[in-house]
């Protein structure tokens, strides 16, 4: 799918992942939207010629006013990119607040978007949507429950969606990221792949039509899962 003159919505785009590939996007000729929460994130894309508009997805109304921000615009591509870790320890710390917005920001927002946007995808003559999981939604790691769980979900959602739209004009594609440098993972001492490195990847994998796309180290990690699943759930969960 070539992304030059496409209308593309990128949740999360102010930083991160998101932030490289709205800004890739851009560069390659898409019309790029990028949703945040942070103002002066947000006045940098503009700054750099996107637009920009704040919503926080991890409630129903921010999700819902987003929905409708965006009616009536032409939509060829929803990327949702946004996402979020939380306390979950039960030696430690069990935020439930946290882990609320966690759930609902990286399974429930993607859901209601799709829901709500789905009406402009199905009007253009070609459309993807682009769900970006995780590598640990093959196989997840103890120090990360409710993340892993949300990406596990994301990933059943993406498959059974991309079934149901088998006959549409929508593309559904997954992208699987291994740690990737963010202010997310800031703690995580393992190796971490680079944001614009992990963004390009991305948008290779959007231009070939890959379905299932693990980037980097996911890559491997997918490999095990499907040969020794067993295995792969051993290594990762004290990953």
């Amino acid at each position: 799918m070539q992304v030059r003159g496409l209308n593309v919505v990128v949740t999360g785009g102010t930083d991160g992942i998101g932030r490289h590939l709205a800004a890739q996007l851009h560069d390659a000729g898409a019309a790029v939207i990028v949703i945040g929460r942070d103002a002066e994130r947000l006045a940098a894309a503009r700054a750099a010629g996107m637009e920009a508009i704040a919503a926080d997805l991890s409630n129903r109304a921010g999700c819902d006013a987003l929905i409708a921000a965006l009616a009536g615009r032409p939509i060829d591509m929803l990327i949702n990119n946004a996402g979020m870790n939380s306390d979950f320890d039960v030696d430690g710390v069990m935020d439930r607040d946290m882990t609320d917005r966690a759930i609902f920001l990286n399974l429930n927002a993607p859901i209601h978007l799709v829901a709500g946007l789905l009406p402009a995808l199905r009007a253009r003559p070609q459309a993807a949507i682009v769900n970006v999981t995780s590598g640990l939604a093959y196989a997840p790691r103890a120090g990360a429950p409710v993340y892993c769980a949300t990406k596990a979900g994301l990933r059943s959602f993406t498959q059974t969606l991309r079934h149901q739209l088998r006959d549409s004009r929508i593309r559904v594609i997954e992208v699987l990221p291994p740690v990737v440098d963010t202010r997310m993972t800031a703690a995580n001492r393992h190796r971490k792949m680079p944001a614009d490195a992990c963004a390009r990847d991305i948008i290779a994998a959007i231009r070939a039509d890959r379905l299932e796309a693990p980037v980097g180290a996911a890559r491997l990690l997918r490999i095990l899962a499907n040969i020794a699943p067993a295995a792969a759930r051993r290594i990762m969960i004290r990953y």
